[in-house]
């Protein structure tokens, strides 16, 4: 409405302008608003209202249906969102579920390690003590082998020695005797 009152303003000002130019001789303009003016007025008014307004309804409808669109689109999406946002909450969720559940069976695991570790540590040790004592029992048999081989070769240079010296006679028959008795002789 501020629009037209300035074109009116406007239409009035340049119609003075072109009175007083008619007034100096010339092409003259009728300055009667009521004649001239108003009637022009009038039909642009007209014409403007009547095809502005389909023109303006059609646009604001379609500017409507737009923006419609736009808010169900913009609806659709946030659901589609919360949707995403909930099963993404489902699946961390299952996640972490997965994650513990797996945490406590590498704990089970490591524990049972451990005591499978220390069951065969202990295994080894009694093998081992078990390998050493066999290993000392060899050990003081040889020992002791040596120790009768040792008394079996002194005895006999112990012998040997007397028997270079010489046997009494009586105790060369004695040795004797015995020597035919274990035969299975007599004397």
């Amino acid at each position: 409405m501020g629009t037209f009152l300035l074109l009116m303003a406007e239409a009035s000002a340049v119609a003075s302008e072109l009175a007083e130019e008619a007034g100096n001789g010339g092409f003259g303009l009728n300055t009667d608003i009521f004649d001239t003016n108003l009637i022009n007025l009038a039909i642009i008014i007209t014409v403007l209202f009547v095809f502005g307004r389909k023109v303006l309804g059609k646009t604001l409808t379609t500017r409507r249906e737009n923006i419609e669109t736009a808010i169900k689109n913009a609806e659709q999406r946030a659901a589609q969102a919360a949707q995403q946002l909930k099963e993404a909450q489902q699946k961390l969720a299952q996640a972490q579920a997965e994650a513990e559940r797996i945490k406590a069976a590498a704990q089970e695991n490591a524990q049972a390690a451990g005591e499978a570790i220390l069951a065969q540590a202990t295994v080894d040790i009694e093998r081992l003590q078990a390998a050493g004592a066999a290993d000392l029992s060899t050990e003081l048999d040889k020992a002791i082998a040596q120790l009768r081989q040792r008394v079996v070769v002194q005895a006999l240079q112990k012998v040997e020695s007397e028997l270079k010296s010489g046997i009494a006679d009586d105790a060369q028959q004695i040795l004797i005797e015995r020597s035919i008795a274990q035969l299975g002789g007599e004397v």
